[in-house]
């Protein structure tokens, strides 16, 4: 329990309404979030069209950047409501509230710059705070720590595809020969690999009987491949949640992290005492 002393420091209490969303003031800030990033994210998407920038792109401009002094308020408050700020600023979403906010910056200094538009769809990645609300970021760590352990079996799987590939291209090249669109090795690769992974583009096929039998035999083998990465996956994803423990949903006064142990007493990721 947090003592009196605690209650009354303004940096405790900005910590509960910012990270916290079991209180009622946390659960209005992430509401409010919520909507206002919903709402940024369609400004953009308005923005985008021709014939809307054209008529009301200066107003568009405008709320756009009343949402970026918004959110860098935020981003502002989030750093100086926790005793170690650089814990948050490299932690995932520190990172990507950072990215959101700097093309929005880097518009003043280069005004003009179209690429620089590309940029502002890093915003869209503000939605992962939504995850907060529903403590869904429980599960993309569950989902991480699945895909961590199955990159091995995964790489391999890809590497033997990849060698079939070029084997099963060239065995095409030598078949089908220049004459009908297969001019060269890389191409019939490439022809290998739209047709094994059941693409199949349509803009090289094969003309003899020997070609078209070739193909069958590599599309066959593409539906057994596309089950092989699936398996591995569920597999990994079932034993990963039999060792899945029950977390804490606050965060660490200290560095602003969530995911502790059920049990926890101090923070895995800082040593902090979590109150």
């Amino acid at each position: 329990m947090a003592s009196p002393q605690n209650k009354r420091d303004w940096r405790f209490l900005l910590h509960e309404i910012i990270y916290e969303s079991n209180t009622a003031a946390g659960k209005a800030f992430d509401v409010g979030l919520l909507i206002a990033i919903f709402t940024s994210i369609l400004v953009v998407m308005i923005d985008s069209v021709a014939s809307i920038h054209q008529e009301h792109g200066r107003l568009l401009q405008r709320v756009e950047w009343c949402y970026t002094a918004l959110f860098t308020v935020e981003y502002v408050l989030r750093l100086i409501s926790i005793r170690k700020p650089m814990r948050y600023v490299f932690s995932p979403l520190g990172i990507i509230d950072l990215v959101a906010l700097i093309p929005s910056y880097l518009s003043i200094f280069f005004i003009g710059a179209q690429s620089l538009l590309v940029f502002r769809a890093l915003r869209l990645l503000r939605v992962f705070r939504i995850f907060k609300l529903s403590r869904f970021l429980t599960e993309i760590d569950f989902l991480t720590i699945a895909l961590k352990s199955s990159l091995r079996k995964i790489s391999i799987f890809l590497l033997t595809v990849l060698t079939l590939t070029v084997i099963l291209g060239s065995i095409m090249y030598l078949v089908e020969q220049k004459e009908n669109g297969f001019s060269n090795i890389p191409e019939s690769i490439y022809w290998a690999i739209v047709t094994i992974t059941t693409v199949g583009y349509g803009d090289i096929s094969p003309v003899t009987p020997m070609g078209k039998f070739v193909a069958s035999v590599v599309m066959l083998i593409g539906y057994a491949i596309i089950a092989v990465p699936t398996g591995i996956l569920t597999h990994d994803l079932a034993m990963a949640a039999k060792k899945e423990k029950k977390e804490l949903p606050e965060a660490c006064p200290n560095c602003g992290r969530e995911g502790h142990d059920g049990d926890a007493a101090f923070c895995k990721f800082c040593g902090a005492p979590l109150l």
